[in-house]
């Protein structure tokens, strides 16, 4: 890096390195690397307005109070809202943080688009309003360690429950995913020392602990392959299957509104019914949105979930039929 011309740009190399740098730098490194005497860069750092500490002798930025300057058009800012919006709907906990960013959002827009603004920040009164949204300090906490943990490339120590046990894990933070189903939010990365990969339900986390050691990702773990085959976030090692289902004339238009799987084949039927197919990593993912279609969805493949669907079918009948008892209960 060359000398900056003057102080506010030396200021923004200063800044760019510690960011580039979670493991630190001393005023010697910075000097060197700026081609300036290390006094001026003592000097330099009184004037930071970025939040910047010492420890050990090196020189950190703190990622959780950094501010990150961006501009949005007006449709950029709308984007960001909706997207905001489906988050909101994922999650049954409040979220303060992504309340004040749409907040700060809202503000910005007051004079480009003022009846957005007013909107934008109703949006943000509902995240982290507590007669709609309950409070999860313990959720806040572990969402706010995987962050910083997934920004600095460290790994954290968990403490998992997973079928009333806990289990505990060095854990690598590759990216996180909100989860309509369910409305919650999973975890993905890898554990210490197998470099396995595994997905974790933050609601499930107990307790986390962030760790010094550091972790590089790996190239053939992205989001785009890993989730390719998925009906929405769960993965398999094996072959995707292949569903069909067949919709009735009256949701056939309902369903062709949606693509809801890359791999999607639909065919319309002389009747008006829709034949829908495609691959998917785990069709047992699907189970809750075949049911959503009640007796207008009929599966034809594969030969497991349509015996499964037939016989909770044939349980649902008899519970409204008379007995009351489902199948196995004697």
């Amino acid at each position: 890096m060359t000398a900056a011309n003057n102080k506010a740009e030396r200021l923004a190399q200063i800044e760019a390195l510690l960011l580039a740098n979670p493991q630190g730098l001393t005023q010697a490194e910075l000097a060197r690397r700026l081609g300036v005497n290390r006094s001026t860069i003592h000097r330099n750092l009184q004037s930071m307005t970025a939040p910047v500490y010492e420890e050990g002798g090196r020189l950190f930025i703190d990622r959780e109070a950094s501010l990150v300057n961006v501009r949005f058009s007006l449709h950029e800012a709308v984007s960001v809202h909706l997207a905001a919006r489906l988050l909101a709907n994922c999650s049954d906990r409040q979220n303060p943080h992504a309340a004040s960013a749409l907040r700060k959002l809202g503000l910005s827009l007051r004079t480009l688009a003022p009846t957005i603004a007013k909107f934008v920040q109703a949006s943000a009164n509902e995240m982290d309003n507590p007669s709609g949204r309950r409070a999860d300090p313990r959720y806040l906490q572990v969402m706010e360690k995987l962050t910083l943990a997934w920004a600095e490339r460290r790994r954290v120590h968990i403490w998992y429950e997973n079928r009333e046990q806990i289990k505990q894990y060095d854990f690598a933070p590759y990216y996180l995913e909100p989860y309509a189903t369910g409305q919650t939010t999973y975890v993905i990365g890898t554990i210490a020392p197998q470099n396995l990969r595994r997905t974790f339900k933050v609601e499930r986390i107990q307790r986390i602990e962030l760790l010094r050691q550091e972790y590089q990702i790996l190239e053939d773990l992205d989001p785009e392959t890993l989730f390719m085959d998925a009906w929405g976030i769960w993965t398999s090692e094996r072959q995707p299957v292949k569903v069909v289902l067949k919709f009735g004339p009256r949701v056939a238009s309902r369903v062709r509104e949606t693509r809801w799987h890359r791999s999607e084949q639909v065919t319309v039927l002389p009747d008006g019914s829709l034949l829908w197919s495609a691959w998917v990593a785990e069709p047992r993912e699907m189970m809750n949105w075949i049911r959503g279609w009640g007796a207008q969805v009929e599966v034809l493949e594969p030969e497991e979930v349509r015996s499964e669907i037939a016989q909770e079918a044939r349980d649902m009948a008899r519970l409204y039929e008379g007995d009351g008892k489902p199948s196995g209960e004697g």
